[in-house]
């Protein structure tokens, strides 16, 4: 182990990991640099945009303001790992429903803004479309003006928009 280094162990997406790092690492570079999962993006690195977002123990968080020794002990799911969350073969509900909905166009935001909105999904079951938009406030699109996303968040919530 290189000086200053600690080692944390990180179940991500269902498969255990331990990795060395620097104990200021934040988590999105340890997903990134450490285990080769580059689906969470850095978008902001100021926590403003949500690309970054992942769940931690199945609620969304920004990756890019936990530090990595936090995760320890905590179920992260990413993006590459979502579509194993669901009970039949490929995508996870709420990706088919962007899909579906062209909710992405870059596709930038896309990851954290489908792992936010499945977490927004499981907290909140009444939603409709202005509490969807207030619950992704913290998750910018600078491609769709938002309406195709709301559109599928509200589709994969079975309350179509």
């Amino acid at each position: 182990m290189s000086a200053g280094a600690v080692r944390v162990r990180l179940s991500v997406n269902g498969e255990s990991h331990e990795i060395e790092v620097e104990p200021r690492t934040l988590l999105v570079h340890a997903l990134r640099d450490s285990i080769g999962l580059t689906g969470t993006n850095v978008g902001c690195d100021t926590s403003s945009c949500g690309a970054c977002t992942i769940l931690v123990d199945g609620r969304s968080a920004k990756s890019c303001t936990m530090l990595a020794v936090q995760a320890e002990g905590s179920e992260i799911v990413t993006i590459e790992g979502l579509a194993a969350t669901s009970d039949g073969d490929g995508l996870h509900p709420m990706q088919e429903a962007f899909h579906e909905c062209h909710g992405l166009q870059c596709g930038y935001c896309t990851p954290g803004m489908i792992l936010a909105s499945v977490s927004l999904v499981d907290e909140y079951p009444d939603l409709d479309d202005k509490k969807v938009r207030e619950g992704l406030e913290g998750n910018l699109c600078r491609c769709t003006g938002y309406h195709n996303i709301v559109r599928a968040v509200l589709t994969a919530a079975g309350k179509e928009a």
